[in-house]
């Protein structure tokens, strides 16, 4: 059974995504796979401590989403790369894609681009955007289909075709 891949760097976005996939995991009975890209900035710490650094961290993050969600089985996997890259390797043969939302409007994403953008255009498998937290009034469908009940922005099927240039 294909895995659900889930990017995790830290953030509150990707948190929820991280107890999102979870859920979803428990619910079907699949493996999430929680990635974490990472890069050697150089300087006083050696590879290895960064490295270790970022493994730790993750760790505690899959330690916590596994207390919340206790029957999901969850892999952390650490992987030096550049995030989107890494994130549609690690998601090529996965059931999904999820991702957390840094909130970020379309004309920031325009100026400084986005993991998240180039995951949804580039990913061979439904990507799912999980908010951090949600504000305001419910979404509403990007392509003129209803928004999902749960406040998710998914790109499943037709939808997440309309998405791509």
């Amino acid at each position: 059974m294909a895995a659900i891949v889930v990017g995790v760097d830290g953030s509150a976005g990707s948190a929820a995504a991280l107890r999102w996939a979870a859920g979803e995991a428990a619910r079907t009975g699949r493996e999430v796979v929680a990635v974490h890209a990472w890069s050697y900035p150089g300087g006083g710490a050696t590879a290895e401590a960064v490295f270790t650094a970022h493994r730790r961290a993750l760790g505690e993050m899959v330690d916590r989403a596994h207390r919340e969600q206790p029957e999901a089985k969850i892999r952390p996997e650490v992987t030096e790369g550049e995030p989107a890259q890494v994130l549609l390797s690690a998601a090529a043969d996965a059931a999904m894609l999820v991702l957390g939302s840094h909130g970020y409007g379309r004309i920031m994403r325009a100026l400084v681009g986005s993991v998240g953008a180039q995951c949804l255009r580039r990913a061979h498998c439904p990507v799912v955007i999980v908010p951090a937290a949600r504000r305001g009034p419910a979404p509403t469908g990007r392509s003129g289909l209803p928004a999902r009940p749960d406040g998710l922005s998914a790109c499943w099927g037709e939808e997440r075709r309309c998405h791509r240039s």
